[in-house]
């Protein structure tokens, strides 16, 4: 038979022979072979792989300062933001005396504060603003038109969306409350506040009313008025409350539509119309 035997201490096993149990086993390289593999470099004992830097860190020099800064900018800015917040609703103090008018500019009137949630009484009401426009028609006539429901219209566009966006929770309603709060109950203003608020409230009547053309081709827009809608809200069944649910309306003066008021894209072109408008 051929081979060896194992007890006699023959020669190796050859190539095509499994080698004996227990002994080492050592692979050739072929005959002809192109280029060795490379071996990994062997990693000592107790020696560590220095990990990638994460973040920041691992970027380039240049791109290290170009986040740096940007995310200086953005915490100064924060910083400066929060800071205004507090002045703003902090007592009086000598910061807020000295710098009030800063203050102002910075929180009105888009962001200004209300405490509603937290009070005693909460707000217990249902607030609809309307808007209506007085239109100068193409043949040089005058036609009012019916009420737009400018908080339906937000409503329905926040309602079954996922990501609403600011503009539609809270534009209106912050304006109308920022009207409200700057005026008496006879619609005069007070202070600043009052005109900043009515230029605020006027123009977003305008732009909303312009986006639903309420007239034919060539009528303008020359005078807008505003009311609120005011209906408690429904008591529930276990509460022995009474209120009245017949709604309570505002009625604001009418506005003439001033260039000012008129949006940015077109405002060249239609500014002397309405202007001249405002002079009735």
């Amino acid at each position: 038979m051929d081979g060896y035997d194992k007890g006699s201490g023959g020669e190796a096993a050859g190539p095509d022979e499994p080698a004996p149990m227990g002994e080492p086993t050592e692979s050739a390289e072929p005959e002809g072979s192109a280029e060795p593999k490379e071996a990994a470099a062997p990693v000592e004992q107790g020696q560590s792989v220095e990990p990638v830097a994460p973040g920041i860190a691992g970027l380039k020099l240049g791109y290290q300062i170009a986040a740096a800064c940007a995310l200086a900018v953005v915490a100064v800015a924060a910083c400066v933001h929060v800071g205004m917040l507090f002045l703003h609703v902090a007592p009086s103090n000598t910061l807020s005396k000295q710098h009030g008018d800063v203050i102002d500019e910075w929180i009105y009137p888009e962001f200004e504060q209300n405490w509603k949630l937290f009070a005693p009484n909460p707000l217990q009401q249902n607030v609809a603003v309307q808007a209506r426009a007085e239109l100068r028609t193409a043949e040089g006539g005058v036609r009012t038109t019916d009420w737009y429901e400018l908080s339906a219209q937000d409503g329905a566009d926040i309602d079954g969306s996922l990501l609403p966006s600011h503009t539609q929770q809270n534009e209106l309603r912050r304006a109308w409350d920022f009207y409200v709060g700057s005026h008496d109950s006879q619609n005069r203003p007070v202070g600043l506040r009052g005109q900043l608020s009515e230029r605020y409230i006027r123009r977003i009547a305008y732009m909303r009313l312009d986006r639903e053309e309420p007239g034919g081709k060539g009528d303008e827009i020359a005078r807008v008025q505003l009311r609120s809608k005011t209906t408690n809200v429904r008591p529930p069944k276990w509460s022995d409350e009474k209120v009245s649910l017949k709604p309570a309306y505002r009625v604001l003066p009418w506005w003439s539509v001033e260039p000012a008021d008129l949006p940015l894209a077109g405002e060249t072109d239609r500014a002397r119309p309405h202007a001249e408008g405002t002079a009735r």
